[in-house]
């Protein structure tokens, strides 16, 4: 484990560095979510967390307080998990100021991007919702079937220079901790550094605000 302290992303010098942000969807939880903090602390990154709602808890708030404290964001993945393309303009407006005002009590942070859950998106969602919306370059790692050797290469066969990579810590996903080593490695070994999506967006002088957008790259 490396225990030095992590440089802020203030001091880090990103010229020449291809730039990729590394998000996880679905957590928090008590047995996935810290093995991947462990990796991203042991090789001194960060990534965004996007969050369900009904699972932020005086259980797992130790778990977003770490979150913060190695550098990662904390992002809105809705309350429930659900649909959210079939909702009405009410339904769609709960479901992200429940999972807001859980993520704000629970470590006093404000969600500055949101991804729907599935990838469903409608007209009435982009006109409810004042976050950008994002998604990302995945590897399938949401199938059981799917071994760790193959989210790595899949990812690391596609990721570009301002890439979004989707990823899962779920509770039980495995395969995907155990697929961050070759992950982590690969990227950092082609020159990328990792960033938050938020500090993605700030370094290649992008604004996120657009609407009926849906990113996974900053160069789209």
């Amino acid at each position: 484990m490396n225990n030095n302290k992590k440089p802020s992303s203030d001091m880090i010098d990103y010229t020449g560095k291809k730039l990729v942000a590394l998000t996880f969807d679905d957590g928090p939880n008590l047995d996935i979510t810290p093995l991947v903090l462990d990796k991203l602390e042991e090789y001194g990154v960060v990534a965004t967390f996007f969050v369900i709602g009904k699972d932020v808890s005086e259980d797992t708030k130790p778990v977003l307080e770490r979150q913060l404290e190695l550098g990662c964001e904390i992002a809105n993945h809705s309350w429930s998990h659900s649909y959210m393309d079939k909702m009405t303009v009410d339904e769609i407006k709960e479901e992200i100021q429940k999972a807001d005002n859980i993520i704000k009590q629970m470590v006093n942070v404000a969600p500055k991007f949101f991804r729907p859950p599935y990838i469903a998106v409608s007209e009435t969602m982009y006109e409810a919702i004042d976050l950008p919306f994002v998604n990302g370059i995945n590897g399938l790692d949401w199938e059981a079937g799917v071994s760790a050797k193959e989210r790595a290469e899949k990812i690391l066969t596609e990721v570009k220079d301002g890439d979004i990579i989707l990823l899962h810590d779920f509770s039980g996903n495995q395969n995907t901790v155990d697929a961050l080593d070759d992950i982590i490695e690969g990227l950092l070994d082609d020159g990328y550094a990792l960033v938050t999506v938020s500090k993605l967006f700030e370094l290649k002088g992008v604004d996120p605000n657009v609407k009926n957008k849906l990113w996974t790259n900053t160069n789209q």
